[in-house]
């Protein structure tokens, strides 16, 4: 990321990430990377976010903004993961698609949009997507192994490049205690499916099963409202499509089902970066892929023996083609 942001330019090379890359350095080079975090958090924000309505709340570290009616984005961009959890707000209780890093209290910020009652969804349960989760007492999610697993939470040692200088501006949290950082346990009340549909009153929100990315992601469809929430399987940036669990055929064939719907789509709600994106977008993610896949895309090298295929605003950072 421009200086250790997940999105920025798609063929940007200094936005990468170096989990626990920093605990060997000298002092020296600890000050060094201490600067260029404190010049990045000094950035002015992404200029997707300038049209937006911002929503006051008490939590500096949370920026809310509404991107439509009954949406609001949670945005974190003080983190170099650039998440983005999103309140769908219905007539009887609201959904919270995500709930972020949990390096701040997310509930409080919810509480302070709406008093409806609330359940968790979370687009898939990589760490960046589940923080805030044991917070809630009604989660749901999908029947599989790694959401089982996800729930157990993650350790200091498995998130520690999330707390480092060049990945965390801590302005915004006060008294927050980077060595303590971890993924707090969560426990998930009900099990779906794909085609499960959320009442919310006067709101219907459709879950669809895209695997690719995890194998527990899913897309959240409000079709009255031609609204589709894409969490990782796409937003502009690159994603990241090299995690254990990544199933690159699945994500294909996920690509295509969403890409079918983008006609009835209004817009699209994307799970990090930028809170907004046209819906013509779904086509050009799965034509950029379909080329990648063909050979017909030239990859660039990447640090951690990964390669990137940049696109026009997107690009897919992989593991390196076999035989390469």
């Amino acid at each position: 990321m421009s200086s250790a942001r997940r999105g920025g330019s798609a063929a940007g090379v200094g936005w990468r990430r170096r989990k626990g890359a920093l605990r060997a350095l000298p002092a020296a080079l600890l000050l060094a990377a201490a600067a260029r975090a404190e010049s990045w958090c000094d950035r002015p924000p992404r200029a997707a976010w300038a049209g937006l309505e911002r929503v006051p709340v008490s939590d500096p570290w949370f920026h809310v903004y509404r991107v439509g009616k009954g949406v609001f984005a949670l945005y974190e961009p003080d983190n170099y993961e650039e998440v983005i959890s999103y309140l769908i707000v219905g007539s009887e209780r609201a959904l919270l698609f995500d709930t972020g890093m949990g390096m701040s209290r997310i509930r409080a910020a919810v509480e302070e949009v709406t008093r409806l009652p609330v359940v968790v969804l979370n687009s898939h349960t990589h760490y960046d997507h589940v923080g805030g989760n044991a917070d809630f007492e009604r989660i749901l999610g999908m029947d599989t192994p790694f959401t089982r697993e996800s729930a157990r939470g993650l350790p200091h040692e498995a998130v520690r490049g999330e707390v480092t200088p060049e990945s965390l501006c801590t302005r915004h949290l006060p008294g927050f205690d980077a060595g303590a950082y971890r993924i707090r346990p969560f426990q998930i009340g009900e099990r779906i499916r794909d085609g499960h549909v959320i009442d919310l009153g006067g709101r219907h929100l459709e879950v669809l099963a895209v695997p690719g990315h995890t194998p527990d992601s899913l897309a959240l469809l409000d079709r009255e409202a031609g609204l589709l929430f894409t969490g990782d399987t796409f937003y502009e940036g690159p994603i990241w499509l090299f995690f254990p669990g990544t199933d690159l055929d699945a994500y294909e064939r996920s690509l295509a089902r969403l890409a079918a719907l983008a006609p009835a789509l209004t817009r699209i709600h994307p799970g990090h970066n930028t809170p907004v994106a046209s819906p013509a977008r779904l086509a050009q993610l799965r034509a950029a892929f379909a080329d990648v896949r063909a050979g017909r895309a030239r990859p660039e090298p990447r640090e951690e023996g990964r390669v990137e295929y940049a696109f026009d605003g997107f690009s897919f950072l992989m593991r390196p083609p076999a035989g390469r």
